[in-house]
């Protein structure tokens, strides 16, 4: 009985998770012991496409080169993380705090960034086509190399002095 019971853990510690699409503003989509499995897969390095990640704490981990396309990351904590080239693409990353991240050319096209604090990250090459940056804070972050930014996703956030944008490009500052 003890070893299946050790073998069902294991398996489900190893199957990929195909959880369906974030919703925008929607509580978990999967109960609370599959998103605690599938938080300990990605903290041990896996990529997770399509999961439910809401709440996720991240903070300090090297996130560099992982596939996040179309996952719920609403109200994670992804402080001093290393995301380099990864894929953020249609992910939900609403109330997300990435304060101090290096996102070195990731892809966040198309990602839901309302609210998110950003706050002192590197965006230097990130991919920002489509993405909803209404209301994320921007202060002090590295923008100035960002690729597909608009300033109509700017006038929709905030930053500070520090913030450095694209050339011509401006943001309003945070109250």
């Amino acid at each position: 009985m003890k070893r299946a019971a050790l073998f069902a853990c294991l398996f489900a510690l190893t199957t990929p998770v195909f959880a369906e699409a974030p919703g925008d503003t929607a509580g978990p989509i999967t109960n609370q012991a599959e998103r605690d499995a599938i938080a300990l897969r990605v903290r041990g390095g896996a990529a997770c496409a399509n999961c439910d990640l809401f709440q996720i704490d991240l903070s300090y981990q090297n996130l560099a080169g992982r596939d996040f396309t179309g996952s719920r990351l609403r109200q994670s904590e992804m402080q001093i993380v290393t995301a380099d080239r990864a894929r953020f693409n249609r992910a939900n990353m609403s109330l997300a705090n990435m304060f101090g991240g290096r996102f070195s050319s990731a892809d966040f096209s198309d990602a839901n960034l309302e609210q998110a604090g950003m706050v002192g990250g590197f965006y230097g090459g990130a991919r920002f086509h489509g993405a909803n940056l209404t209301g994320a804070n921007l202060s002090g972050a590295e923008l100035a190399d960002a690729i597909g930014l608009s300033q109509a996703q700017l006038d929709l956030a905030c930053g500070d002095h520090t913030t450095q944008l694209p050339r011509g490009m401006r943001v309003e500052m945070c109250r």
